[in-house]
């Protein structure tokens, strides 16, 4: 007998300006990750994926963006070794936006940059360096930490 096991999903924000990508560094207390850089992300919560991308970019970074202006570019389903908690990862483009990055909770994120996109750094959520490396290569799915 299967058992059905609930998927966590993450909207991701990728940002990209003049050959670079804006990624934040999270916080040295966080749970994730701490002090890594990262995509803007968040967790849906009872709301469609476009619109949590839209919600977080408002909220972490005072971006505004309109669902309307998001379009796929990327998927990652992630089985984090030792995790039975398996992970959808969404990787949303805006093609526009208003507003500067600015740290609006700087209990989550101690600092927003662009990275070249040929010298991003090397502390790096893994799952967004491979969703990144499969933006540039025009793929739309990686799959991570699944049995063969």
């Amino acid at each position: 007998m299967d058992t059905v096991v609930r998927n966590v999903i993450g909207g991701h924000l990728y940002l990209e300006r003049e050959g670079t990508v804006l990624l934040g560094k999270r916080h040295p207390d966080a749970a994730f990750a701490p002090s890594t850089w990262h995509l803007l992300a968040g967790h849906c919560e009872f709301e469609a994926v476009r619109t949590c991308v839209a919600r977080e970019a408002a909220e972490e970074s005072g971006l505004q963006i309109d669902e309307q202006d998001l379009r796929l570019v990327h998927t990652v389903h992630v089985l984090d070794p030792g995790s039975t908690q398996p992970r959808l990862q969404m990787f949303f483009a805006a093609t526009r936006w208003t507003g500067e990055p600015e740290l609006r909770e700087p209990d989550r994120c101690t600092e927003w940059r662009w990275w070249p996109l040929n010298a991003l750094p090397d502390q790096l959520v893994e799952y967004t360096r491979v969703a990144l490396k499969g933006i540039a290569r025009g793929s739309t799915y990686t799959q991570m930490g699944w049995p063969s």
